[in-house]
């Protein structure tokens, strides 16, 4: 067909080109991931979970924060150290991080340290709101940290204390006797990364079956699960995709 009065023809050829980036063949296919993130428990690099490469993760905070903390911190330091003898034998180190005040406390002494929070009136830290687990799988020898939020009611404050074990030997006392509260999350703690509360007066599993073997939220458990069907589809289990093979 011609075009308009005085212009001339234009012809189009036509030629096929494979898609760039795109991997064919696959029902169900996953996206490459790139060499700064390798997945969820395969992780290298940036600490990318996404499999693209493109998350951050923050440094670590390991060091003691200096003096003055800031505030209430100082009080609540100030106090702990007045009211518990045995003070600079629990307290390995003292971090002041985006606005909150972490107590590392020596394993053996969390128990003790905890009695002295909830006891003494210039702290009274009356609830525990929170006992749970985190697994810093190749950090150092002890990767396994159990984290107490401690809440004072009289004086509307907030501390996390933090304990680390081994996962040879991940035992901690149980502050049960101290925060009754603690008794179903030291167990759900149990359940999911084996740490042994010592003095619990019933640590048996909460969410997994009785006779279930390994800790799932441990960083190195296998991913396991089992594959789902769309119609036209299937998705396989998260241990057959990507590099978690």
């Amino acid at each position: 067909m011609d075009g308009r009065a005085g212009e001339p023809v234009r012809r189009y050829e036509v030629t096929e080109v494979e898609p760039v980036g795109a991997e064919l063949g696959a029902s169900a296919q996953q996206p490459p991931s790139s060499g700064a993130g390798r997945g969820m428990f395969g992780v290298q690099g940036t600490g990318d979970t996404s499999g693209f490469g493109g998350l951050q993760r923050r440094r670590a905070v390991e060091l003691d924060s200096p003096r003055p903390f800031g505030g209430e911190f100082d009080e609540v330091v100030d106090a702990l150290e007045e009211a518990y003898t045995g003070f600079n034998d629990a307290i390995e180190r003292i971090v002041v991080d985006r606005g909150e005040l972490t107590l590392h406390i020596v394993p053996e002494r969390i128990a003790e340290v905890c009695q002295a929070m909830r006891d003494d009136p210039a702290l009274r830290f009356e609830l525990c709101s929170s006992v749970s687990g985190v697994d810093y799988l190749g950090s150092d020898g002890r990767r396994l940290h159990v984290t107490y939020h401690l809440t004072s009611l009289t004086f509307r404050r907030r501390v996390r204390l933090e304990a680390a074990v081994t996962a040879e030997v991940p035992h901690l006392p149980s502050v049960t006797q101290v925060y009754p509260t603690a008794d179903w999350q030291e167990r759900e703690t149990y359940d999911m990364f084996g740490v042994v509360f010592d003095g619990h007066p019933n640590l048996t599993r909460i969410l997994m079956p009785d006779d279930w073997e390994g800790f799932p939220q441990r960083k190195d458990y296998p991913l396991g699960g089992v594959p789902v069907e769309y119609k036209g589809a299937e998705i396989p289990p998260p241990d057959q995709r990507r590099s978690y093979q």
